[in-house]
């Protein structure tokens, strides 16, 4: 059997259309990214970076009720960004949430302590 050659352009259109195909079918059949989701600021204790939620976003969200009293407001220690602003009652904030067995510093935390809420206030 004899050598086959390609001229150059052919060869690099080829290659650059199976990028293209994988790249699509990692977009298609590849795994969703976390869903952000934005609420609005109910409260804020910077001491204590506590931070309360609410909204419809909230109200979707599984188990938001961590003291027993209200199902449509989440409260959570907010891990922040250098440099983030600090919200306000009222402002929008988009967040992501993750729900851990400890403290932040790994001592018995109350409820609300185990729930840490990534995001930043929507300008």
């Amino acid at each position: 059997m004899g050598n086959v050659n390609l001229p150059t352009p052919v060869a690099v259109a080829i290659a650059a259309l199976c990028v293209l195909a994988g790249y699509l079918l990692g977009i298609v059949a590849g795994p969703d990214g976390p869903e952000r989701t934005v609420g609005t600021v109910e409260s804020f204790d910077p001491g204590e970076n506590l931070l309360c939620l609410s909204g419809e976003a909230v109200a979707e969200l599984e188990d938001t009720a961590l003291d027993g009293e209200d199902d449509d407001v989440l409260c959570g220690r907010w891990q922040r960004s250098a440099g983030s602003t600090r919200p306000s009652v009222g402002d929008d904030f988009r967040f992501v949430t993750e729900r851990t067995t400890d403290a932040p510093d790994g001592e018995s935390a109350p409820e609300a302590g185990r729930v840490v809420i990534y995001g930043a206030v929507v300008d």
